[in-house]
C-alpha cells in the first residue's frame, strides 16, 4: 500500500529537521526519512551554533527529533532507494515501504573522503581536523599542521594562525613551485613554517596526535594537524530526478533560488546537499527556509485550485443590466 504525505524529507540532520519542524507547526503530513550517517559524527561536540554551542552532534539530533515528533512529524530511519515524479513524488525505501509526496526535501548532506595517509580517518574529528571555526579554539596555542592537499590549503594554514602561532604547513604531495610568491610572503607574514616532503603518516601517544612523520623518517611535534576533506555531495536522488546541477571547486551542487527549490517543480534542497559550506547553524536555516516556502506554496497552491470559475465579467456585467 503507498502511503501519501503533503511532504517527505530525505535526511534527518539540521537541515531536514528544520524544515520538518516548521511543516509540523504548519500542520502538515510530513515524514522524514534518515539513514543515520550524519557527517560530523566523529566530532564530540558542535560549536558556533547560539544557545548550542558546545552541544554533542548526538544531542542535537535527539532534540530535533523530540521536537518534530511533538508536532505529528513522523520519523523513520530508513534509506531512501529510488525516487520519481509525475504530478507528486514516489518515494522508495530500502525497507520495502513506498510512500507519496506532494513535495519532496532533499537534505542528504555530503561525506568527506580524507587524503590516504595512515592514521588521518582514525582521528577525525578529534586532534585531525578541518574547520578552525569548530575546533579552533579548543585547540588554541597547540602546535598545529595543516596536511597541504592543494595550493588551497595555504589559506587553511593562514587562516589557522588565528588560533595558535606555531603552524607548520605539509606541502605533502603539493609542489612547493605551485605556490605563488604572494602565498611564500603571506605565509612568512603570518610565521607558518613550509615544510616540504610527503607526509607518510601520524605519530599517536596514549591515544593522543604527538607528531607528523614525513616519508624519510623526520618526525614534527604537532598536537593538531588540519587536513581539508574532499566533499563529496550525495545529490544522487536530485540527479535521478533531474535538477539541474552546477560544479563548484567542491563538487556538483543543485541549481536552487533563495528559498531552495531546484529546476524541477516541488523538489527542494537543503543544508550541505544544497551547497558545500553550510555548517549546522547554517544548515538549519536553511531548512527552516525552505519549510515556510512550501508550505506558503502548497497553500496557495490549494486555494487557488478550490476557486471555482468565475462567470466571464462581460456576462456578469451584461446580466445586471438587465
Amino acid at each position: 500500500m503507498t502511503e501519501n504525505y503533503e511532504v517527505v524529507v530525505v535526511g534527518g540532520g539540521a537541515a531536514g529537521l528544520s524544515a520538518a519542524l516548521v511543516l509540523g507547526r504548519s500542520r502538515r503530513r510530513t515524514l522524514v526519512v534518515d539513514a543515520g550517517e550524519p557527517r560530523n559524527a566523529p566530532s564530540a561536540h558542535m560549536q558556533g551554533y547560539l544557545s548550542r554551542d558546545g552541544m554533542s552532534p548526538a544531542e542535537f539530533l535527539a532534540v530535533g527529533r523530540a521536537e518534530i515528533a511533538r508536532y505529528g512529524v513522523e520519523l523513520v530511519e530508513d534509506r531512501v532507494v529510488d525516487a520519481s515524479r509525475d504530478t507528486d513524488f514516489t518515494v522508495v525505501l530500502a525497507g520495502g515501504r513506498t510512500v507519496r509526496a506532494r513535495r519532496l526535501v532533499i537534505a542528504t548532506g555530503l561525506r568527506d573522503e580524507l587524503p590516504r595517509v595512515p592514521g588521518l580517518t582514525e582521528r577525525f574529528g578529534r586532534d585531525v581536523l578541518h574547520c578552525p571555526y569548530c575546533h579552533g579554539w579548543e585547540m588554541r596555542d597547540l602546535p598545529t599542521g595543516v596536511l597541504a592537499t592543494s595550493p588551497l590549503s595555504v589559506h587553511q594554514a593562514l587562516m589557522v594562525t588565528q588560533w595558535s602561532k606555531d603552524v607548520r604547513l605539509f606541502l605533502h604531495r603539493v609542489d612547493e613551485a605551485e605556490l605563488t610568491d604572494q602565498d611564500l610572503r603571506r605565509l612568512a607574514a603570518a610565521g607558518v613554517a613550509v615544510v616540504p616532503g610527503e607526509v607518510a603518516g601520524l605519530v599517536i601517544t596514549d591515544d593522543r596526535l604527538t607528531g607528523v612523520r614525513l616519508s624519510d623518517g623526520t618526525v614534527h611535534d604537532r598536537a593538531v594537524l588540519y587536513a581539508a576533506p574532499r566533499a563529496v555531495p550525495n545529490n544522487d536522488l536530485l540527479v535521478k530526478l533531474g535538477a539541474d546541477l552546477h560544479e563548484t571547486p567542491f563538487g556538483s551542487y543543485p541549481v536552487i533560488d533563495e528559498r531552495g527549490l531546484t529546476s524541477v517543480p516541488g523538489l527542494w534542497a537543503a543544508g550541505n546537499a544544497s551547497g558545500s559550506t553550510e555548517q549546522v547553524v547554517n544548515a538549519a536555516s536553511r531548512g527552516y527556509r525552505a519549510g515556510a516556502a512550501i508550505n506558503a506554496e502548497l497553500l496557495m497552491t490549494d486555494l487557488d485550485a478550490s476557486i471555482p470559475k468565475a462567470e466571464p465579467l462581460t456576462t456578469a456585467l451584461d446580466a445586471s443590466a438587465r
